[in-house]
């Protein structure tokens, strides 16, 4: 297979077929991201893609489930999208879920007749990184996007019938903001209303911009137990009409917490209450500790 570069993937998309349609990531700008940068970005050509389907094919013929990679796939024309996912139709008979990563603006440029039909191809999730809910914080990390611009992608997927998965970062606003964050998050979270909710804590290489402003103290790292306390606090600021599924079991965590919202809200509150009473049981400090 023709794969450039390093390959990411949603832990939940292991036993996936990784297929590769773009390199990296055409806005590669957030501040805390590293997983792009040694990536120019750029759409694979059809044929290349449809080679990398028939050599799947030929080493494995029964995936059920593909993941477009690398961060970009919807910005790809809608017709070389379809003729992607009905060449993975053609090929594998028992393939019942495709998903990708989405931007904001990526999905907000698609028309909804568009998503529909992809949807109708076998489109029937995105990854959507939220990352903070607060339009400040997002502004600090250039994200590119905003609350309103997230929430309207959002709007937009539960009309084409596509489930969004949507990710935060705890942490993102380090000591400063972390209030900010924790609030902002959940009020748009809560109108979001998305059928996945995960969490992961801000994890810092040393290639990453963010870098820089830890080591320059300008940028403050929340400890163990302000993490979970930001956590608690998300948690309990949601309020959502419809069931959603909540994972924090990342490997970035400190903690699992899992559930479905509003459920099991006060289960994890419980959960998350107890451990923040018992630092000690789950060796949590309140230091600093630099994820670099």
């Amino acid at each position: 297979m023709d794969y450039i570069g390093k390959m990411w993937r949603p832990p939940s998309e292991a036993n996936s077929l990784i297929l590769q349609t773009t390199v990296g990531c055409s806005h590669n700008k957030c501040k805390f991201c590293n997983m792009y940068k040694e990536k120019n970005f750029k759409i694979k050509n059809t044929k290349t893609i449809k080679n990398d389907i028939d050599e799947s094919f030929q080493n494995y013929s029964n995936y059920r489930r593909v993941f477009l990679a690398d961060g970009d796939a919807l910005i790809m024309p809608t017709s070389k999208l379809l003729k992607i996912l009905n060449y993975l139709n053609k090929k594998f008979q028992y393939l019942n879920r495709v998903t990708t990563y989405a931007t904001p603006k990526n999905i907000i440029n698609k028309s909804l007749e568009d998503l529909i039909e992809l949807r109708n191809k076998g489109l029937k999730m995105v990854y959507l990184g939220l990352e903070s809910g607060s339009k400040k914080i997002l502004k600090n990390m250039k994200k590119g996007t905003t609350p309103l611009q997230i929430l309207n992608a959002a709007d937009k997927l539960k009309k084409a019938n596509i489930k969004n998965s949507t990710t935060i970062i705890l942490g993102l606003g380090g000591k400063n903001n972390s209030d900010l964050h924790a609030n902002k998050t959940a009020e748009l979270i809560s109108k979001m209303e998305p059928e996945y909710l995960s969490a992961l804590t801000l994890m810092v290489k040393k290639d990453a911009p963010l870098s820089k402003e830890i080591q320059n103290e300008k940028f403050k790292l929340l400890t163990p137990i302000e993490i979970l306390k930001e956590l608690y606090e998300i948690i309990k600021n949601i309020n959502l009409k419809s069931n959603c599924i909540f994972r924090s079991n990342h490997a970035s965590n400190y903690y699992s917490i899992k559930g479905t919202l509003p459920t099991d809200k006060e289960k994890m509150l419980d959960k998350l209450e107890y451990i923040l009473n018992n630092p000690q049981k789950y060796n949590l400090k309140n230091d600093n500790m630099r994820r670099l």
